[in-house]
This record gives C-alpha cells, structure tokens and sequence, in this order.
C-alpha cells in the first residue's frame, strides 16, 4: 500500500483481524452497518476504525439485538471516522436494562429450579417451571407441553 493509504486494511486484513468472513463483511456493508472506503487493486479497503465498528456489533449481538436494532443504534454514528467512547456509552446504555432484565430472569428460574429439586416430587400440578399455576390442568391429565 502506499503511503496515503496506510490507515486502510484490505477486506482480508479486516476478516482476519475481526473473525469475521469476508461474506459477512460484505453481508454487513450490504445491510449498511459498514461502508468500505473504496477498492485498491480491485479488492475491497476499509479505514482502520472500521475494526471499532465490528467490536461493537459483535458486543450488541452478544447482548442479543439484532440487525435492524444495531442498525438503528449505529444510524446516527459516523461511518467516516470512529465513534468516540463517549458515544459507545451512549449507544450500549440501553442495554445495561437489557442485561440486567436477563440476570433477574435467569435468578428467578435458579430460584424456581431450588424449589422444585427441594420438593422432591417434580409435580406437573405444582410445578412453577413446566406448569405455573396449573396451566396445563384444563387440557386432561399428564404432561401436555414442555418449555
């Protein structure tokens, strides 16, 4: 690469760098997630913070937003430079409720999974895991539905 060119990676560069494939680079810049800066012997070039990016959509994938909510949160981001950390807190602040409704969640069912090894009888009546309040009763007895 020359040297005005040295703050770009080529497509390849970037799949290394990121674990991502070059499909899903494509696929992303495709979805507008990410905008390449242009082609150098035919292959595509990213600037460097395209790196920045990527971490933040795999860290919002792992939070469990999909495509069309991460690109709605990147909507406003600037694709020509590198967002500031001031605007990663900003845009992952939501999430925090995310996370932290997930963890109540999965406190409640280690709650419930307690209660129910404690009573030892694994009830389909009284079970608040696979039957809460005895909803399956109104369709006959045994075991009619499993989460």
């Amino acid at each position: 690469m020359t040297s005005h060119t040295t703050d770009r990676l080529h497509i390849t560069q970037v799949s290394r760098r990121s674990g991502l494939t070059t499909a899903t680079l494509r696929f992303y810049e495709e979805q507008g997630l990410i905008e390449a800066a242009g082609r150098v012997g035919g292959k595509r070039v990213y600037h460097r913070h395209i790196l920045r990016r990527l971490a933040f959509i795999a860290a919002a994938q792992r939070v469990g937003l999909s495509l069309p909510e991460i690109s709605e949160a990147l909507a406003p981001m600037p694709l020509d430079h590198a967002p500031t950390p001031s605007d990663w807190n900003r845009l992952s602040a939501p999430w925090k409720e995310r996370v932290d409704a997930a963890i109540a969640g999965l406190q409640n069912l280690r709650r419930s999974l307690d209660d129910c090894i404690g009573c030892g009888c694994l009830s389909m009546k009284t079970c608040s895991i696979l039957n809460p309040e005895d909803a399956a009763a109104a369709e006959g007895n045994g075991a009619r539905w499993l989460r």
